[in-house]
């Protein structure tokens, strides 16, 4: 009976291991899976008879790999099983989706304090930097610098993040992991092999149907999912991608606070630059140290600081324009690139490095935008920050015109003396925002990678009870901290910090312009001359820049650079040790034959309560609970399997956390629950409200499993042995919402229920027992299971824990040994376990080491 109820699922996994998901009307499947399901259709059993499968038990999970041959792309009629079939209220949608206009615009005065600190302050230092690589000799030089910032801001900050990276965001999360995700969706190309089919029915999917037209979306998914050196480098470049991000978490800060407090110089003589250097640090440290008040508590503030900040830039802006030299509005015509550029040739090509801070930020704007809508952070750039930062830099260039000496420190030369210090004290009060912007940006950044399996686990505090996405990471945060002193300190020069800081920035540019144009390909499903001239014009112009950067890496920013392959690395190593680990795992799985040999008391001793084994398996017997078996004297008379995975969604709703299963047949009491998780989601639950929500979640599922035998049944008693019910094929969440696998739903059954009916009139057949009967018998069974369920509660929930680890094999390669028996172990001995969010006392701990050998 086990080995075809395997082979059945089987089967399964390999019919339907492309099905596109959630039409509602219709649904899309690939031919051959079409063809399955009408088989099946005709000539359905109950367990899995000769290759015959009933048509709603596609969704069944297996081990085996989906078959990638060529397929047909055809719509079927609406397809009733209940993740197609049931409305969710509890679905959790993006919370800005549904605001009013006035909220609309309260979102985008507060955005400035949150989203806009690091782009806004990009003018402190832009023109200094530029002017330190390619020296004024004329105003000509000054208008084809202008030129260029005034184009890159264009270009990059509006046109490729403000129009079209932000609207490629996961369900309103940004960053490079959210687009990672995203293509996760739609696409399976995680390399850790724990997907399941039920994890594509979560509401949060929402996937669109690829086009019968486009066929080149699908050609893309189909050579995505069928080439594993395609997936690796799908996965280096976002790991790339994220460790420029935190790179950038270090850089931001020390670039800001020390080009603000470098104002000091000019409004007093005597200050040196190793006076600058002290107060920067103090800065740095008092800026770390109140990040833990997280981004609600500090918003009040932050927003009319940046407000103010905005303002002052546009009119100062307009007081040198109108003071100096209104002619600078000449830069608007490109034709000055073309002249500054013959002017002052190698010169002009190493000020690009300097150019590139105008943009500084506009990553930013899409990693923090969990905390606003795509609409508010576009309505501010556009009719706030964007005017003035064209003022700004429009009234900077009318100053250089007249006083082309005055580079080194463009921006505070060019404020009135009369505001200079109120001008002081708010350009440093917005440089501290910016960079507790970037450092938003970066929890943000590990926090996903972390659920998606890429960082090692840390401790995450959530710093607003309202808003998900504000959190504040103690490790990191102090980690940021140290780097950026040792930055400021050993490279006190703003000019070789810029340079660094233009490496950090264009290198998770780069990935975003490469992960956003796989988006349009396989997700928009757009023109491909939009999607050319898109990654044309745009990587090709941040290659440009990155080739400047590059070139003076040797002048003290190769730190940030080694720090990013650090970084890099480190995520490398954990994903690779993950993914061996979780397939090592699958591999060495207990079998079912072993587990009915044993019999219902597993060959010892079953003591009352219930046992939560977590392991990270998702499908079958993990190998660690036959170490408990040969260890321990007796075990648990209930054992539930629980599993918490992440899925590629940015949230769970709590109606569709828990998925339950039957293990073994009945007798057994053994269970399998997968507690599923969203990178963006908050695990706050205590020990008590988790055990209480499993529990009830398994008396629905209890209840409704009896509701299906009793409808599966036909009165033919000499076919209803126990042993061919050892599977359930009924999930059910905490709601009560049944996610049917094998049998049909109540709703269904009343049609088929009709049918046998009139059949049974109209040939005559003898009498078998009552509906009253069956529905008794089921009732008596499931009191007495439920029974025996909260008996099993009230002796006591123990909490069993598998350590397991890996350790290479002799016969491995160096690499591989050092690999995973140092950096791997080192990370996993240090990480954060994942019972350590339930705050479950040691005297319900009970914790068994085992190694694997990979």
């Amino acid at each position: 009976m086990v080995e075809m109820g395997s082979e059945r699922e089987k089967n399964i996994e390999n019919n339907g291991g492309l099905t596109a998901i959630d039409s509602i009307e219709y649904r899309w499947v690939f031919q051959d899976e079409y063809d399955s399901d009408m088989d099946s259709g005709d000539h359905g059993t109950a367990d899995g008879d000769e290759g015959s499968t009933p048509r709603n038990e596609l969704e069944l999970d297996s081990d085996d790999d989906d078959d990638n041959a060529m397929r047909k792309l055809i719509r079927t009629g609406p397809r009733i099983d209940s993740f197609d079939a049931l409305e969710l209220p509890g679905a959790q949608r993006n919370d800005f989706d549904d605001v009013s206009a006035g909220r609309k615009i309260l979102l985008a005065f507060q955005t400035l304090g949150v989203v806009f600190g690091d782009v806004g302050t990009s003018p402190l230092y832009t023109f200094s930097v530029m002017f330190s690589k390619a020296p004024v000799n004329g105003n000509e030089d000054v208008l084809g610098a202008l030129s260029l910032v005034l184009y890159t801001l264009i270009l990059i900050s509006l046109v490729k993040y403000v129009l079209i990276v932000l609207w490629a965001n996961d369900d309103g999360e940004g960053g490079t992991f959210a687009l990672y995700s995203l293509l996760c969706r739609h696409a399976k190309v995680n390399l850790l092999p724990n997907q399941l089919a039920s994890d594509a029915r979560v509401s949060g999917f929402r996937l669109k149907v690829p086009s019968p037209e486009l066929e080149r979306s699908l050609k893309i998914k189909e050579r995505l999912e069928a080439s594993l050196t395609l997936k690796k480098l799908l996965l280096m470049l976002v790991l790339a991608g994220t460790a420029m991000v935190i790179a950038d978490g270090v850089v931001t800060p020390a670039m800001s606070v020390m080009s603000a407090v470098g104002g000091l110089r000019v409004g007093v003589s005597g200050v040196k630059q190793d006076q600058v250097v002290m107060i920067s640090v103090a800065f740095l440290v008092i800026l770390f140290s109140v990040q833990k008040y997280g981004t609600s508590k500090m918003g009040h503030f932050v927003g009319p600081a940046l407000f103010m900040w905005f303002c002052s830039l546009g009119g100062i802006g307009v007081y040198n324009l109108i003071k100096y030299d209104s002619s600078v509005w000449k830069a608007f015509n490109p034709v000055h690139i073309y002249y500054y550029f013959k002017r002052n040739s190698t010169k002009a090509w190493y000020s690009l490095g300097g150019c590139i801070l105008c943009a500084t930020g506009s990553e930013a704007m899409f990693a923090d935008l969990c905390y606003f809508s795509v609409r508010s952070v576009q309505l501010t750039f556009v009719f706030l920050v964007l005017p003035c930062l064209l003022l700004g830099y429009l009234g900077q260039a009318a100053y250089l015109m007249e006083n082309h000496a005055d580079t080194t420190q463009a921006f505070f030369s060019s404020v009135p003396s009369g505001v200079f210090w109120p001008i002081f004290l708010i350009a440093n009060v917005a440089a501290l925002i910016a960079s507790r912007a970037m450092t938003n940006a970066t929890f943000s950044c590990i926090k996903q990678s972390t659920a998606l399996g890429c960082f090692p686990r840390l401790k995450i505090i959530h710093t607003s009870r309202k808003f998900m996405g504000q959190i504040y990471i103690p490790v990191m945060n102090w980690f940021l901290l140290a780097l950026s002193l040792v930055m400021v300190c050993s490279i006190s020069s703003i000019y070789e910090i810029g340079n660094a800081y233009g490496i950090a920035e264009l290198g998770v540019m780069m990935m975003t312009t490469i992960l956003v144009t796989i988006v349009m390909l396989l997700i928009w499903q757009i023109n491909i001359i939009i999607v050319l001239s898109f990654v044309v014009i745009l990587l090709g112009l941040e290659l440009i820049f990155f080739s400047s950067v590059l070139w003076s890496v040797g002048d003290g920013s190769w730190i940030i650079l080694a720090f990013a392959v650090v970084l890099f690395f480190i995520m490398y190593i954990w994903n690779y040790g993950s993914k061996l680990k979780y397939e090592t795992e699958v591999k060495q799985k207990m079998s079912m034959d072993l587990l009915r040999e044993l019999g219902p008391n597993l060959g010892t001793i079953r003591a009352p309560g219930i046992g939560l084994l977590y392991n990270e398996l998702a499908k079958g017997i993990p190998a660690i609970f036959g170490h408990f078996l040969t260890t321990l004297p007796a075990v648990h008379s209930m054992i539930i399997f629980v599993c918490i995975k992440y899925i590629p969604v940015p949230v769970v709703p709590q109606n569709e956390r828990f998925l339950f299963r039957r293990v073994c047949p009945r007798g057994y009491h053994i269970f399998r629950c997968i507690a599923r998780y969203g990178y963006k989601d908050v695990r706050k639950e205590n020990q008590q409200a988790f055990e209480q929500l499993l529990i009830e979640s398994l008396e629905k599922f209890i209840r409704r499993d009896a509701q299906e035998r009793s409808l599966e049944s036909d009165g033919n008693d000499e076919s209803d042995s126990e042993e061919e019910h050892a599977f359930s094929r009924v999930l059910v969440a905490p709601n009560g919402s049944v996610y049917s696998l094998g049998v049909p739903l109540l709703s269904d059954f009343k049609d088929t229920g009709k049918a046998v009916v009139e059949e049974s009139i109209s040939e005559e057949l003898k009498p078998g027992p009552s509906l009253e009967s069956l529905l008794s018998d089921a009732e008596q069974s499931f009191e007495k299971e439920l029974s025996f369920l909260r008996k099993a509660k009230e002796s006591g929930v123990v909490y069993l824990l598998g350590h397991g680890n890996i350790r290479a094999r002799k016969s491995s390669w160096f690499i591989k040994k050092l690999f995973i028996n140092y950096f791997y172990a080192f990370l996993r001995k240090n990480c954060r376990r994942e019972i350590a969010n339930l705050s479950v006392p040691h005297s319900h701990l009970m914790q068994v080491g085992m190694t694997y050998m990979v």
